[in-house]
């Protein structure tokens, strides 16, 4: 028994562990093994984070924001993943996103968007896109930024490069019909990001460093200080001459990113996605996350941040759990291995000392008889 013992104490110790442990092993193999997946890291955060009561929350909480979009989307969420919500609240979800209350939320949002390029919603960017399309937006933003950095205060020079570039793509969407349609959009989207606040640093910094390889702006902005708003003929040519958009492919793809995104998910969902991406590839998994949930997207960003189109934790710490999990395993495996051997040793020197004590007492009874026959 003192050799047993101990291999059944290290078995019933090695399955206690792994009983910890292998939950946290197997959601880590899940989150490797989904990391190149956006849709399906999404849905492994949110099975972790949404319950009822956080959906009833979040929907109230939107309501009482008048953020009823965010409602709606936290709405189709917890009808998606199967969790309940209150009849009553869902019917307050759909009156708050009824036709009327969309229209006179949608055309102050579009003045709004329009005169200060800085939109919340779909109507905001269209306004601020309108603006852009007939190169006031542009022109204002760059005028601006271009005196400022010509006087030599504070400018935004990521602001500056993308007015001038959308500046000549307004011009090229004017001479291919719309062709450049999306990638103007885009430029109005990402500024409009910029000017909210809602563009991740690292991701401003890629654009900033892409941009200073395709505009020149500290050479353009001290000629644009000659310019106007009044000149954009004077400005159109000036943008013409300091820009090199064929060098922007990288900041262009990103943008397309963008636009897809703001297509399948939103733009409220498209903004606070770029607050949350760190570098144009997040970007691109953030489309396809969008492509796959539609306007559920924000939801899912609200609820679990980068954690819905990013593999946010270490791969090595997950691995480490692996590797715990299956030494785990496998000490449990050869701890029961050497407890059954030992059990069958014994058992089996005991079968032998039966066997010798019954042919002992077998051996003492035939000589027995022998004496009583002699």
């Amino acid at each position: 028994m003192r050799r047993i013992i101990p291999a059944v104490m290290a078995a019933a110790l090695c399955a206690a562990a792994a009983y910890a442990v292998l939950p946290r092993a197997h959601e880590s193999y899940r989150l490797l093994e989904a990391q190149d997946e956006p849709p399906v890291l999404a849905d492994i955060a949110v099975d972790k984070a949404l319950s009822a009561s956080v959906a009833q929350a979040e929907i109230e909480n939107a309501l009482t924001n008048e953020d009823p979009e965010l409602a709606a989307s936290f709405l189709e969420l917890a009808r998606d993943r199967g969790v309940a919500v209150d009849p009553q609240l869902a019917q307050r979800v759909e009156a708050a996103n009824a036709v009327s209350a969309q229209m006179v939320r949608a055309a102050a949002s579009f003045g709004h968007g329009l005169v200060t390029g800085a939109p919340d919603d779909l109507a905001g960017l269209a306004g601020t896109a309108t603006g852009d399309l007939f190169v006031f937006g542009d022109i204002r933003d760059a005028v601006r930024e271009g005196r400022r950095l010509a006087r030599g205060e504070p400018a935004d020079e990521l602001i500056l490069g993308l007015a001038c570039a959308g500046i000549l793509v307004t011009a090229a969407t004017y001479a291919t019909l719309g062709a450049a349609a999306p990638e103007r959009v885009g430029l109005s989207f990402v500024k409009a990001a910029r000017r909210t606040g809602r563009l991740a640093a690292p991701v401003a910094e890629w654009m900033t460093r892409s941009i200073r390889e395709v505009v020149d702006t500290k050479t353009f902005g001290v000629a644009l200080s000659k310019a106007s708003i009044t000149a954009p003929a004077e400005t159109l040519r000036l943008a013409r001459d300091a820009v090199k958009l064929e060098r922007a492919e990288g900041v262009v793809t990103m943008m397309r990113d963008v636009g897809r995104v703001r297509t399948k998910a939103g733009t409220r969902a498209a903004l606070e996605g770029l607050k949350l991406s760190e570098n144009p590839r997040d970007v691109a998994r953030l489309a396809r996350l969008a492509e796959s949930k539609g306007s559920k997207t924000r939801a899912i960003l609200k609820l679990v941040g980068r954690a819905g189109f990013v593999l946010t934790a270490a791969v090595i710490d997950l691995l480490s759990w692996i590797f715990t999990a299956f030494w785990l395993a496998f000490g449990f495996c050869s701890a029961i291995k050497r407890t059954t051997e030992r059990i069958t040793e014994r058992y089996l020197r005991w079968r032998k000392r039966r066997r010798a004590r019954r042919q002992a007492i077998a051996t003492a009874q035939d000589r027995a008889i022998a004496a009583a026959a002699g």
